[in-house]
């Protein structure tokens, strides 16, 4: 197997396996919930939607927890918005724990952010937004610096200081990180697959990397 795209019962698995077959034409991607094709699969796609807590409990149950973190240090591994929450320490959201792969934690935007005097931002942050290329990256190649990816989330990962892992930066009323890499980790906090050519060229870059 080329790819494995972690079923956990969340997330919009079918957009994003759809996506990386688009983008790899001939690769075996499959939607997974079974850890034995995790271990087996050259590259891991972690994607996720919903609720921090909700995700945790279905990761654990289906006995997938383990081979994900196994797979963030054998493997090329993509995290999408849930997939790179979970990679942190824990999370305000349901104050649940996630899997230590990454020093930090993840906040839900304060009340109350403005985007200029008076402007008051809605939560969630839903829609589309430019993203900073903090440092250079394999998965950043052939796309423009500030590029528009689309967002859907109410939380945010801060990584540790003295730890900061960020490879990409928004700003919601406030900066925080949209992208983090580290050895052979790279997760976002957007949704690639739904963030036209850009995304695409991130989900190809991806398929092509060997960290």
């Amino acid at each position: 197997m080329d790819i494995a795209v972690v079923d956990y019962g969340m997330g919009n698995l079918r957009s994003v396996s759809k996506a990386l077959e688009h983008v790899a034409p001939g690769a075996d991607v499959r939607v997974t919930a079974r850890p034995e094709d995790l271990r087996a699969a050259r590259r891991v796609v972690v994607p996720g939607q919903g609720a921090m807590p909700d995700c945790m409990r279905e990761l654990r149950a289906r006995g997938l927890s383990a081979a994900v973190i196994e797979a963030t240090r054998t493997k090329p591994f993509l995290g999408i918005c849930i997939g790179l929450q979970m990679l942190f320490e824990r999370s305000e959201e349901g104050g649940v724990e996630g899997l230590a792969v990454l020093p930090g934690e993840v906040r839900r935007f304060p009340p109350g952010l403005e985007d200029g005097p008076g402007i008051r931002l809605k939560i969630p942050h839903m829609g589309w937004n430019e993203v900073v290329q903090e440092s250079p990256h394999p998965l950043w190649e052939g796309i423009p610096d500030a590029s528009r990816y689309y967002f859907v989330h109410s939380y945010y990962a801060a990584p540790a200081l003295g730890h900061d892992s960020t490879s990409g930066r928004c700003t919601y009323g406030l900066p925080f990180t949209a992208a983090v890499a580290r050895d052979n980790i790279f997760a976002v906090q957007f949704h690639p697959e739904k963030s036209q050519a850009a995304g695409l060229q991130l989900l190809r870059n991806f398929v092509h990397w060997h960290p």
